[in-house]
Formats: C-alpha cells, structure tokens, sequence
C-alpha cells in the first residue's frame, strides 16, 4: 500500500465509522460525541503546542494564550465539580487514576479495590495502573443483589488490612455505593480515600448521583467523554485546602504521567464545561430518566435485566443477562446485535468467572442517545429493536433497515450551547 492508498483507506475508513454510527443505535456507556463547539475548540491551532507546567510558570514560550484558556478551565471545573482543587491536564481517566496513585501512594503500599468481576475498572488492578505503581491489592466483598461492596464486611477488611488507599468507583455502576460509611472508616485507619467518577462525571456534577467529595473522597477522578461530555481526557479533583496534597497531584499529572497534555483536548474540555453549565443539570436527570425508562422496557419485552428491584439502575448504564455464568452468551448478543444495527459491549456479571472473552452479560448506556434527543418514549422503541433482534431473531438487515430510519430522526446534538449535526460527513 503506498502512501496515497493509505490515506485514502484511513479516510474511507473513518467516513465509514460515521456512517455506522449515524444509521445505528449508539449504547456504549462509556462513550459521547462532541458538540458543535468543542469540535471547533479541538481542531484549533492549539493541536501539536506544548505548555509544560501550570498557567503563569510554563517550560516553554508562546503559551500566554493557553494559559487563560487553562485559567477559565480550572475555575470552571471548580464550579462545576464544586471543588477547592482542579487539575484539567490529564489526557484520559486512566491517566487521571496514574496520576492520583502515584500522589497517594507508593511502591509497596496495600491499596483496596472492587474487582474486575465485581465492575472494577483494569486501571484499578494489576493488569493496569495499580500493577505499574507496584501496589498490592486487596478487592472488597461483594453484595451481588445490591451491585456495591458489602458495607460490613468491607469495613471489617479495610480494618484488619489498613491500606494506605481505599479506591472506589467502577466500569460498571449502577446504584451510588454507600461511601460516607467506607470512607469514615478509611479515615479511622489512616487511609486516603480516592473515587473514579469516570463513568459518573457527568450525573455527579448534575446532582444526579452520589456526591463522593462531600462523602468523604480526598480526591476525585474522572473522564470528561463519557456521561461528562466533552472530548476525550480526564480531571483530577479534590475539595481539600491542604496545599501539598494539591501540589502532588499537579506534580503527579506533569512531569508524572504526563508531558503534553494536548492543548487542544484542554481547550475542547473548557468548552465542554461553559455548555456542562448551561444544560448539564437537566442532561444528567435526563440520562438517568432514560436508562430506567430502558431498563423497564427490556423487562417488560422479556429479558433479564438485572437489579429490577432496585428499578434497574440509578446512573447511565443498565445490565442484562443473556445466560449462564462463563455462557460467553454477552459476546453471542452483541455481535448479532451489530448485525442488526445496535451497538453495545458484553460484560462480566457477578458470576462470570472466566476473561471478558466470555461473558454473560450486556453493558448498556443512555447517555449518546440522550445527547441526540431520544427520550422514554424512544427508549420502548429501542427495546422493541432489542426483542426483534434477541428474541425473535429476524432477519438482521431487515432490523437494521427499519433501525436506520428510526435512527433518521435523531441526527441532531442536544443540551449544547450551538446545536448541530451528531454525525458530521467526513
């Protein structure tokens, strides 16, 4: 392939991508697409310029234009997170975790976590972060029927192990977990406790979720692509007052984990919070809205969705069943899923004991349809798609061709401060 074929591949390959998206259902939970403005603020001049440091004390020239960008930022992302510290650097949640842990911790040191079978996310567990920083880890008992640590006899291990970090937060989370509890008693044991809000940026700054900085967090984590939406990166954020934790974590961010932080994503984030405080209250409450109105709609066409006691979930992000433990049936339904015009991923459930090669179940997430405007009366039509798909098994480009036409309707971002086209022609 010479160079010209292999732009034209990329390009035909990305014009592709949006395309399957535009003419698709959209469920991945722990992905969004941009606004009209924060596309325009990413593809600005500030793509490929460094500005090593913090505003005012840069390693490099030519950076007093960025620096009020990052000034705006880091008093917005104060207002938005209601926080006494904001480091808007980061260039993902992952790096965000690297960051934190390496302020909060050392080689060597026991940390806590909930497993990756539990909903952990990788960075919190040796294959990932907590392995690159050397830590040993010890994961939380698990309450199956509530989806959250079982508060006693976490608080039992956290005592008799007396890590130097608690971590909580998860890939899959459905209910706020009780951390006001978990975290007094980190504390009473001298531990830090840290929250990754990846998942849950978004519904924490809307009030729609738990509020770990006033339940005891020292600091807190987060993605700003996911139910937070702007471009891809992460914050790192605290409400304490103690300057030397607030300088370790800027220093853990740069020169700790990062070097450019790309500008551009920065700028994009910036924008991503002015719009968060115009409109994300409402679009947190309506991504929640939607996620309960999909999870009753899928149980009521007949599929196994879990936590129904609990009305299925409390965040962004429902889960179903789709067989027996280690069934590999989630990988079965989300490939035939795709077929049919539904983008999803399968997931471990409790129970599942094998790699994600071979899951039981399906993590589904509300918040890019809501961006495009769909709503409880959509999220029926979704699980009826679901039931054609699943349950029925028709013909999958028959499900697709009517998806497409449905999906027609919705092609337009939402909860933004300039509406514009969702799928933008490559």
């Amino acid at each position: 392939m010479n160079p010209t074929q292999q732009v034209d591949a990329v390009m035909q390959a990305s014009a592709a991508s949006g395309r399957h998206y535009r003419d698709s259902i959209p469920m991945i939970a722990s992905e969004n697409i941009l606004s009209p403005l924060v596309a325009e603020a990413i593809q600005g001049d500030l793509h490929g310029r460094y500005a090593e440091g913090l505003p005012g004390k840069r390693y490099y020239q030519g950076c007093d234009d960025f620096d009020t960008i990052e000034n705006i930022g880091i008093e917005s992302a104060q207002r938005v997170f209601n926080c006494r510290f904001a480091n808007i650097q980061s260039i993902s949640g992952t790096v965000s975790n690297m960051g934190a842990l390496k302020a909060l911790t050392k080689p060597g040191d026991t940390i806590t976590a909930v497993s990756t079978a539990d909903g952990g996310h990788i960075s919190h567990h040796p294959m990932g972060a907590v392995g690159m920083r050397g830590l040993n880890l010890v994961t939380y008992p698990w309450d199956e029927e509530r989806m959250e640590p079982d508060v006693d006899a976490a608080s039992k291990l956290i005592r008799t192990e007396q890590p130097e970090l608690c971590l909580f937060g998860q890939s899959v989370i459905l209910f706020p977990i009780p951390l006001q509890e978990l975290a007094d008693v980190a504390h009473e044991v001298g531990a830090r406790v840290m929250y990754d809000g990846a998942h849950v940026l978004g519904l924490i700054a809307g009030g729609e979720f738990q509020d770990p900085l006033r339940e005891g967090a020292d600091v807190m984590t987060g993605s700003s692509h996911k139910t937070f939406p702007g471009p891809q990166g992460g914050f790192v954020l605290s409400d304490s007052d103690d300057e030397l934790l607030q300088k370790k974590l800027n220093n853990a961010i740069f020169p700790g984990v990062c070097s450019s932080y790309h500008l551009h994503h920065v700028a994009g984030k910036v924008v991503a919070m002015a719009e968060f405080e115009a409109h994300g209250k409402q679009y947190a409450k309506d991504i929640v809205s939607n996620a309960r109105a999909l999870g009753s709609a899928l149980s009521s066409e007949g599929f196994d969705v879990i936590a129904e006691e609990r009305n299925f979930t409390a965040s962004h992000q429902i889960l179903t069943r789709h067989g027996g433990p280690d069934s590999g049936a989630g990988k079965r339904a989300a490939q035939r899923l795709e077929d049919c015009g539904i983008i999803t991923n399968m997931n471990m459930l409790p129970g599942d004991t094998k790699a994600m090669s071979g899951p039981s179940g399906l993590r589904l997430g509300t918040p890019e349809l809501t961006r495009i405007g769909m709503g409880a009366d959509e999220m029926q039509d979704v699980a009826k798609f679901f039931a054609r798909s699943l349950l029925s098994e028709e013909n999958p480009e028959t499900v697709k061709s009517d998806i497409a036409r449905f999906k027609s309707e919705f092609q337009t971002v939402k909860y933004a401060i300039q509406e514009g086209p969702a799928y933008p022609e490559i």
